[in-house]
């Protein structure tokens, strides 16, 4: 029997590029020996994640998802939950792609990325992280400095780009505050304030690649951050250390590898809001599982490399802005001693 390709895509992703290309990328995969097909997503609730279940449901063995992260997360939950889980295929065309960018799919041609399926080295098996009854593939993040990026535009969702805007004097600056937490993980335990836990599956955060420069996409590990600095000027020459690769070691973080997490806060009246690859995924008390090569996927495997991937020239200006304007601040401290 033929093998079965189920394109899920979100015709309004892209600028529309996706409708436009959609007949060559059927093309592609009818090539690659797949009796393909194609849906197109709705504003209704959870499109993209009913159609990934039923798809899998009914034997197909690759679901193409095709649109942003948002796209690509609702698929992932779809199938991850199953005992049969196709194979997934992934085409960007969103804003950051964070997955793609680990994967080196091409992110500004969707027929390029849709022709990966056509190499002989194609495909590996990746982990994914489960939290509570959602699933995630990049990252995960919790604690107030992550409940901010709630409150401000889309293009500004991921957490690192948003500190180069709360660098420049962001009037939600001074609600950062620390919350007392209770973290275990792999044996370990960390009770005490943190500002911001995060959970990276990848070392692509928001398109900086020195925030978890080790993170293995099949290791079965999470790499956890934890982030105790409270003060706002301590916190973001954090960042600006983070973002070139400086951190790890500071006295401001903790640093470490884990397949299991549990981030619980001490006191029942605060809240913990946490983020999954961009959403809101629930509340702690919350459970972290790493399942290890969870979802076979196809990638880039020539040019994946071991310890990092290229940063785009958009996100290294922002890095270097961010940096530019910790380094001014702390300049106008030490004049004013």
């Amino acid at each position: 029997m033929r093998k079965r390709a189920r394109i899920i895509y979100n015709p309004t992703s892209g600028r529309e590029a996706m409708r436009n290309d959609l007949v060559d990328i059927l093309a592609v995969y009818e090539q690659a020996g797949y009796e393909t097909s194609a849906f197109a997503t709705t504003p209704a609730p959870n499109s993209a994640k009913n159609e990934a279940t039923r798809a899998a449901k009914e034997g197909f063995d690759l679901i193409v998802a095709a649109g942003g992260d948002g796209t690509l997360s609702e698929v992932v939950n779809g199938i991850a939950g199953l005992e049969h889980r196709p194979a997934l295929a992934i085409i960007p065309a969103g804003t950051t792609n964070d997955y793609a960018r680990a994967l080196r799919i091409p992110r500004d041609d969707p027929i390029a990325a849709a022709k990966l399926i056509l190499r002989k080295n194609k495909k590996f098996k990746i982990d994914i992280g489960q939290a509570g009854d959602n699933y995630f593939m990049n990252i995960a993040a919790g604690g107030t400095l992550t409940e901010l990026t709630y409150e401000v535009p889309s293009q500004m969702k991921s957490l690192f780009g948003y500190l180069a805007y709360l660098a420049k004097g962001a009037e939600l600056l001074p609600r950062i505050k620390p919350v007392e937490m209770d973290i275990k993980y792999d044996g370990h335990e960390y009770r005490g304030q943190a500002s911001t836990i995060l959970i990276a599956l990848t070392n692509s955060v928001g398109g900086f690649e020195q925030i978890v420069p080790d993170a293995a996409l099949d290791d079965g590990k999470f790499t956890m951050i934890i982030v105790k600095e409270s003060n706002l000027i301590g916190m973001m020459r954090l960042m600006a250390k983070a973002l070139q690769g400086k951190h790890i070691g500071d006295p401001g973080i903790i640093y470490a590898k884990a397949s299991e997490i549990d981030v619980t806060p001490v006191n029942s009246e605060d809240r913990v809001m946490i983020n999954l690859d961009g959403e809101y995924g629930g509340d702690a008390p919350m459970h972290f599982r790493n399942l290890k090569q969870h979802l076979e996927v196809v990638a880039n495997l020539d040019e994946i490399p071991d310890d990092a991937i290229t940063m785009s020239p958009d996100m290294k200006r922002v890095e270097d802005d961010f940096v530019r304007e910790v380094d001014n601040i702390h300049d106008d401290e030490a004049s004013q001693k």
